[in-house]
């Protein structure tokens, strides 16, 4: 049976389930919140910038919502970028079903079932798995959730990435919050599955493996291609200290002439750039979290995230972050004080469309002092 076929069985499913509780007098529940953000930085490798001491301005404005309806829910997020950073985009958005035995139906734009999460990372930046796709990914599709006393299961199908623009052979728009293959090819007929087993007191420590495996629409050729990722990761979040290890591999091999068979282009916020097709990305985050008795300061957690992307081709060669920093928390005002430092890193450096593929061999490492403030409610 093709993909395409399993996905509109399982929506079937999906709607019949929600349509057999939608008969009652109760009222739905909405929920409504957001951030306004702001951000100053100062890049090493902008001259002109330097001189003014660094650029203060906006970031981003989100609205949240979520709600229910006896076992129904929904969750969306939206965010208003600079046109610059990709302007509107829906970073998540789905309708949920809940059954009675602990599992979850989500059908829409989803966060993926991969690597560690919410997040791999502590700081603002996230870490490198972000930036090649396998990090708070989201994708439009169908999601089951089902937990366990210490286990927790994740299996997904996901029809594409998020599709603006409905065309024939239309590449896919790069207004969007996480990165997806874009250009030449489009990711297709997904699928995901993550295990996860908690232990310790009180679930304190976590084991995941995830696996993901998918075709890659050329839409040049009209051939499909097909991408693959495994990961494994461990986390401990302590009272104090928290831990974030994880290693990954993934592989995207496009249906394309020879040319284009070792580097794939990838979009987010507005841009593309390049990535190396096959690689491994091994992560490591710290963080220690210090209470306050201050009238204005909840707590402070200090964190470092190092990660390195190592690519398989000759020839290329491999890229590096590293973030130290401090978020301070203050009611609903979190700020982020980051200095991130990268090498062959497109987000942190002057080599934007080839840093994450063959980048240069006698690249330096370069270094963005950041503060993100942000009001939520």
């Amino acid at each position: 049976m093709k993909m395409g076929k399993v996905f509109i069985i399982a929506l079937m499913l999906m709607c019949c389930g929600i349509t057999a509780f939608t008969q009652s007098n109760e009222k739905p529940k909405v929920n409504i919140g957001g951030a306004l953000r702001f951000n100053y930085n100062l890049s090493d490798w902008k001259d002109e910038q330097v001189k003014r001491g660094g650029d203060f301005g906006y970031d981003v404005f989100r609205i949240n919502a979520s709600g229910g309806y006896k076992k129904i829910g929904f969750n969306a997020e939206y965010r208003f970028y600079s046109n610059g950073f990709g302007g509107g985009m829906l970073k998540q958005g789905w309708i949920e079903y809940n059954s009675e035995n602990n599992s979850t139906w989500q059908l829409g734009l989803n966060q993926v079932p991969f690597g560690l999460q919410p997040y791999n990372s502590n700081s603002w930046f996230f870490n490198l798995p972000y930036y090649v796709g396998l990090e708070d990914d989201h994708d439009m599709g169908i999601k089951w959730v089902k937990t366990y006393t210490h286990i927790q299961l994740q299996a997904a199908f996901y029809k594409n990435a998020e599709e603006l623009n409905f065309g024939n052979t239309s590449a896919i728009s790069p207004n969007r919050y996480s990165y997806d293959v874009s250009g030449r090819n489009k990711e297709v007929n997904q699928a995901n599955i993550k295990v996860a087993y908690n232990f310790g007191s009180n679930n304190i420590s976590s084991l995941s493996l995830s696996v993901m495996y998918g075709g890659l629409y050329n839409v040049v050729t009209n051939k499909m291609g097909n991408h693959s990722a495994l990961a494994v990761g461990y986390r401990y979040s302590g009272k104090k200290l928290g831990l974030k290890l994880q290693a990954l591999t993934f592989n995207k091999n496009p249906n394309d002439s020879a040319q284009y068979k070792d580097v794939i282009e990838m979009a987010a916020y507005g841009a593309p750039y390049n990535v190396a097709a096959k690689g491994q990305v091994v992560s490591a985050g710290a963080s220690y979290t210090i209470p306050c008795k201050h009238e204005l300061i909840d707590y402070l957690m200090f964190y470092n995230d190092f990660s390195w992307f190592n690519k398989t081709k000759d020839g290329f060669h491999d890229s590096y972050m590293n973030v130290l920093g401090c978020l301070i928390a203050a009611g609903p005002i979190y700020t982020y004080v980051d200095s991130a430092w990268g090498k062959n890193h497109a987000w942190l450096g002057p080599e934007w469309t080839n840093a994450f593929a063959a980048g240069t061999e006698d690249a330096d490492w370069h270094m963005r002092f950041n503060i993100n403030i942000g009001y939520y409610f």
